[in-house]
C-alpha cells in the first residue's frame, strides 16, 4: 500500500512539474533553441592552404612558388602582381600547361582577396573573374594535352575546384551588394574592356517568383538541434533561397509554411562568347534536392551542396516558429492552435514522389521530426522517390478527435492535388507517427464498424436526436473507413495499450489545465442533453483530454488495438527501451522508454518490429530508428515498382 502511494505521488509530481513548466513557457513566451549561428567570417576551405589570415597576407602554395621560381617571378609577385599575371599569361599562350593555368587562378584569387581587403571592389571583381575563368579552364578545357594530363587524384585538382567555388562566391558577393541576385535576371558588368552578361536561371521544381533573396551557406554554422550536417563536395556555391508567397500559386502551395527556404547551388558556365569584348555566362541556381550533379564538357560533375544549413535557416525563422512550433499551446489550449492545424510541405509538391506523412506526439510539433527528415533526405534513393509532409494537430484533445481531423485534412489534400485519384504516388502514402501520433496514424488505417459508437451508447445511431450538422460531425468521429491512399503505417514509441503515466491523478491535473476545443465540447453537450438516457458514457464526448485518452483504463484503447485493419496496409513498429538492460524482452516485462512500457509498445501482427535503445522523447530521432524507417521506405518503393511493372504487363496482354 505504501509502495503504491509512493508511485502515485511520484507520477503526480512528475506530471505536475511538467504541466507547471508548460504554463511557465506559455505565459512567459520563452523561445526555443536556435539551429544556426552566424560566422564571424565566411568559411573558406582555402584559408589554410593559402594562409589567408596570416600576418604576411595570403601566400601561394609551394607548387605555385616553384613555378614562379622557374620563370624568375618570385620577387615580382610581392611587388607587382599584374606584371606576374601578364607574364604567366604570355607563357601560357607560348606553351600551354595545366600548372600555368592553375597558378593564374590561384594568384588571381589571392590578389582578389587582397584588393577586397583594401576596399578596391573593381579590382577584386576583375581578379575574381580571372580566377573563376582559369579554374574553369583547368577543370574543363578540352585541349587534347590537358585532357591527357588532367589528374583527378592530384591534390591540385581539388584546390582548383575550391578556387572555382571561392572565386565564384567572392564575385557573387560583390554583385549581390550592388544588385540582388534573383533568377530570371540578366546582370551586366564590365571588367576591364570586356562586358560580362550573366543570365541567372533557376533549375528544379521551384520557379523564379518563389525566390525573395539568396543567402550564402558559408556565412552560417550549425549551433543546436540537428546532429548531422549533410554537405557534399563538388563544384558550385551552396546557397539558401528564401521563398516568398506570390500570385498565381498552384493548389499545393497552400500547404507551404511561412518563411520556407530551400537549398540551391550556384554554378557558372563560362562558355558563350557573343563577340571579342562581350562574354555571356549562365549562372545556374540548381535545386540540390532535385539533383546533385551537372553535365559539363560531356562529363557528369558533382555539385558542392548543403541540405542542412538551409533547413536550419528555415527552422530559425520567426514566421515558421509562430505558425508551427505550438507544442505547449497545443497541449494546454487546443482551441487556440486550431488554425495552425493541418498538413505542411517544406518542399515543392512533386506528383512523381511518394508522400511520407510524419505525425508528432503529445506536447510536440513538426519540429520534432527534423532530425529524421534531415538524415533521410540525404540518402539519394529516398530523396529522389519520396516527399516528406508534416501533420500538425493540437495535442491537448483526444487522439481520436485528432485522427478524425486528419482524415478530413488528408481527403481535402487529395481533392486539391489529385481529384480523380489517378496519381499512383499519391495513392501509395506512408504514415509515420511518434508516441500519440502513432495512434492518430493507426486510426487512418482501421475500420470503425459500430465499435466506437457502442462505447458510448447501446442504442442505434439512427435514433440520435440532433441537427444534421451535429449528427454529421459525430458520425465522422465515430464511424470511419481506412484511407485507401495509405499503404504503410509506422508507429514509434506508441502506447498501443496506454501509458501508466496517464493515471487518475495526472488525468485529474490535465482536466484542470487543458482547455478542450470549445465548439467540440458545446456541440456534444447539446447532443447529450437532447438525448437523455441514450449515452452510457458521456465523458468520451464532453470531458476527455489527450491524457484521458492515453490511459490504460480507457475503453477506447482495446477497441483501437483490436479494430479491423485494412488488408492493403502494412504495419511496422519501433519500440524504445531506456537504460542498460538487454534488448530482448517478453510480453510481461515492464521496462520501456520511460513513458511507454515495453508491453504497451508491442503491436501484434506487424510486418516488422524493432527494439531501439532510446528514451521516449528521442526514440524517433535515434540513428537506428532512422535507418529502420529508411529500410521500410526502400521496401515500400520496391513493392510499388513491382506492382507498377505487373500493371504494365497486364496492360500489354
Amino acid at each position: 500500500m505504501a509502495l503504491a502511494r509512493t508511485d502515485r505521488f511520484r507520477d503526480l509530481g512528475r506530471m505536475g512539474m511538467l504541466l507547471a513548466f508548460a504554463v511557465c513557457v506559455l505565459t512567459t513566451g520563452c523561445s526555443g533553441k536556435r539551429y544556426l549561428e552566424q560566422r564571424s567570417a565566411p568559411w573558406d576551405p582555402l584559408t589554410q592552404p593559402l594562409r589567408l589570415l596570416s600576418r604576411r597576407g595570403p601566400q601561394p602554395t609551394e607548387r605555385t612558388i616553384n613555378l614562379l621560381r622557374r620563370y624568375d617571378l618570385v620577387e615580382a609577385r610581392k611587388n607587382d602582381l599584374p606584371f606576374v599575371l601578364e607574364k604567366l599569361q604570355q607563357e601560357l599562350v607560348h606553351e600551354p600547361a595545366l600548372e600555368k593555368i592553375y597558378a593564374l587562378a590561384e594568384l588571381s584569387y589571392i590578389g582578389a582577396k587582397q584588393a577586397r581587403r583594401q576596399g578596391d571592389r573593381e579590382r577584386a571583381k576583375q581578379l575574381y573573374a580571372v580566377a573563376v575563368s582559369h579554374a574553369y579552364a583547368f577543370l574543363f578545357d578540352d585541349w587534347p594535352e590537358f585532357v591527357q594530363k588532367r589528374n583527378v587524384y592530384d591534390p591540385q585538382f581539388r584546390f582548383a575546384c575550391d578556387l572555382y567555388n571561392q572565386a565564384l562566391e567572392g564575385s557573387l558577393r560583390l554583385v549581390d551588394e550592388e544588385q540582388p541576385l534573383l533568377p530570371g535576371q540578366t546582370i551586366t558588368t564590365r571588367i576591364g574592356e570586356q562586358e560580362y552578361r550573366v543570365k541567372i536561371e533557376l533549375q528544379g521544381p521551384w520557379h523564379n517568383d518563389d525566390v525573395e533573396r539568396l543567402e550564402f551557406v558559408s556565412d552560417y554554422s550549425l549551433k543546436d538541434g540537428l546532429s548531422n550536417r549533410h554537405h557534399s563536395f563538388g563544384l558550385g556555391v551552396p546557397m539558401i533561397a528564401i521563398r516568398r508567397p506570390h500570385d498565381g500559386e498552384s493548389p499545393a502551395e497552400q500547404y507551404y509554411p511561412s518563411g520556407i527556404s530551400f537549398a540551391v547551388t550556384a554554378f557558372l558556365r563560362v562558355h558563350e562568347h557573343a563577340n571579342d569584348n562581350d562574354v555571356v555566362c549562365i549562372l545556374e541556381l540548381i535545386d540540390t534536392v532535385a539533383t546533385r550533379e551537372v553535365r559539363v564538357a560531356n562529363r557528369t560533375v558533382p555539385l558542392e551542396s548543403d541540405l542542412t544549413i538551409p533547413l536550419a535557416y528555415f527552422l530559425d525563422t520567426p514566421e515558421f516558429n509562430e505558425q508551427t512550433n505550438t507544442g505547449t499551446l497545443g497541449l494546454l489550449n487546443p482551441n487556440r492552435t486550431e488554425k495552425a492545424r493541418g498538413i505542411y510541405m517544406v518542399e515543392p509538391y512533386q506528383s512523381n514522389k511518394i508522400p511520407v506523412v510524419l505525425v508528432h506526439g503529445l506536447w510536440s510539433s513538426p519540429i520534432t521530426w527534423m532530425e529524421m527528415f534531415n538524415d533521410l533526405r540525404n540518402f539519394p534513393e529516398i530523396r529522389e522517390n519520396y516527399q516528406f509532409w508534416f501533420y500538425l494537430y493540437p495535442t491537448g484533445q483526444t487522439y481520436w478527435l485528432s485522427a478524425a481531423q486528419m482524415r478530413d485534412d488528408l481527403l481535402k489534400l487529395q481533392r486539391d492535388l489529385d481529384p480523380t485519384r489517378s496519381n499512383q504516388s499519391l495513392q501509395s502514402m506512408v504514415l509515420v507517427g511518434h508516441s500519440m501520433g502513432g495512434l492518430v496514424c493507426k486510426l487512418q488505417a482501421i475500420e470503425s464498424g459500430d465499435d466506437f459508437w457502442n462505447l458510448v451508447s447501446d442504442q442505434p445511431f439512427r435514433d440520435l436526436n440532433a441537427s444534421d450538422e451535429a449528427r454529421e460531425k459525430l458520425k465522422q468521429l465515430l464511424f470511419f473507413k481506412p484511407n485507401s491512399a495509405v499503404r504503410r503505417v509506422v508507429t514509434i514509441g506508441t502506447p498501443h495499450r496506454g501509458s501508466n503515466l496517464a493515471n487518475q491523478y495526472t488525468r485529474w491535473i490535465g482536466r484542470r489545465v487543458i482547455r478542450l476545443p470549445a465548439m467540440f465540447v458545446k456541440d456534444n453537450e447539446r447532443i447529450v442533453r437532447a438525448n437523455p438516457g441514450m449515452f452510457r458514457n458521456t465523458e468520451l464526448l464532453t470531458v476527455t483530454t489527450s491524457l484521458d485518452s492515453l490511459s490504460p483504463e480507457s475503453r477506447v484503447t482495446s477497441v483501437v488495438l483490436n479494430a479491423r485493419r485494412a488488408a492493403w496496409i502494412k504495419y511496422h513498429n519501433v519500440i524504445g527501451v531506456a537504460g542498460n538492460g538487454p534488448l530482448t524482452y517478453t510480453d510481461g516485462d515492464e521496462q520501456g522508454d520511460g513513458v511507454v512500457s515495453f508491453a504497451s509498445a508491442r503491436l501484434p501482427n506487424t510486418t516488422s518490429e524493432l527494439v531501439v535503445r532510446s528514451d521516449h522523447l528521442s526514440v524517433h530521432q535515434a540513428p537506428r530508428t532512422i535507418l529502420e524507417v529508411r529500410r521500410i521506405l526502400l521496401d515500400h518503393l520496391n513493392e510499388m515498382h513491382i506492382a507498377a511493372s505487373s500493371d504494365e504487363r497486364r496492360q500489354i496482354r
